[in-house]
């Protein structure tokens, strides 16, 4: 956590603390390893840096994890959750220097971005595939994707148990010529491991409501009736208690969507110590462990800072 000081020694220390701050770049340039630190008060003391990312819990839990390492690096931590994507991406890498991301999400939104929303998908089912296919556009927007996790969460695509039952429907296929409404992420439109897929690959007739990723809306539409399939994680923990049912992707339209940091070329330049510690941290994490955290986070209705800080400490990465 950043550094607290009496209000009685702010005057003696506030020069000291300009020039450290000013000096933050500095710092970082003169670090002979540049993943040295973690844990430790490395070379950001002082330094502002801000985190753009998504609100769902899933994203919210990764984004505390974010905020937990860089701060025992001594950044000074601003988080930004926001409904969807191009919202916060859309101020990289300037406003916003770090987002916790989504290899494919990222690649294909940086796509469609530049190329137009009826750009073919470059993303595939392999991740280090997809980064290289999406190299040109990470230069051009000043990106730089370190290493991916081996968790993976894609799109999820769920029904009511009701509805299942009483139609039959346990994957995507079987909605084949039906007509259905989905709520959804508003970026949902257009892409092919959402809307376009669905209709495109599955042959689903789909009106999109915009009720949020994995959000109560969503999750209440669906009870409801009022949308039939709804969309969240693959890693979601919370559909069987709620009474809905994860359909099977049988058609594979989910690509790769391993965790990975991206980061602002620029500030990953001038403050390489955020590289390593990072990396540690997709390294720690897969498939199982993310679940279970989740479950913390979902249905125990732990804090995801509790639950990031707890994980941390256990890995050894704080």
């Amino acid at each position: 956590m950043p550094l607290r000081r009496p209000l009685m020694a702010v005057t003696g220390l506030a020069l000291a603390a300009l020039l450290t701050a000013c000096a933050g770049d500095d710092l970082a340039e003169d670090n002979d390893d540049p993943t040295s630190g973690s844990g430790s008060g490395g070379s950001g003391e002082g330094t502002s840096v801000v985190i753009g990312s998504q609100a769902f819990d899933e994203a919210a839990l990764v984004t505390a994890m974010y905020q937990e390492v860089l701060e025992a690096e001594g950044y000074e931590v601003e988080t930004r959750l926001v409904d969807s994507r191009p919202v916060y991406l859309n101020e990289m890498p300037d406003a916003v220097q770090i987002a916790p991301e989504y290899v494919a999400g990222i690649i294909d939104q940086l796509n469609t971005d530049a190329n137009g929303p009826d750009a073919e998908p470059i993303s595939t089912s392999d991740a280090q595939e997809t980064v290289d296919a999406g190299a040109s556009l990470l230069e051009e927007k000043g990106i730089t994707l370190l290493e991916p996790s081996e968790a993976f969460s894609a799109n999820g695509y769920f029904t009511s148990q009701e509805f299942s039952d009483a139609e039959g429907v346990t994957k995507l296929s079987d909605l084949e010529g039906q007509a259905v409404t989905l709520a959804a992420a508003p970026d949902c439109k257009g892409r092919a491991d959402c809307e376009k897929g669905l209709v495109d690959t599955y042959g689903i007739d789909v009106t999109l409501e915009p009720l949020g990723y994995a959000s109560t809306e969503t999750f209440q539409a669906v009870l409801d009736g009022e949308a039939q399939l709804g969309q969240t994680s693959t890693l979601d923990g919370t559909l069987a208690d709620q009474g809905l049912l994860l359909l099977e992707d049988d058609k594979g339209i989910q690509p790769a969507q391993n965790l990975v940091p991206a980061v602002s070329s620029e500030f990953l330049a001038d403050h390489p110590d955020i590289e390593g510690p990072l990396n540690d941290l997709m390294a720690a994490l897969d498939n199982e462990t993310l679940a279970e955290l989740l479950v913390q986070v979902q249905i125990d209705r732990e804090q995801p800072a509790d639950v990031a800080q707890e994980f941390l400490e256990s890995e050894g990465l704080l």
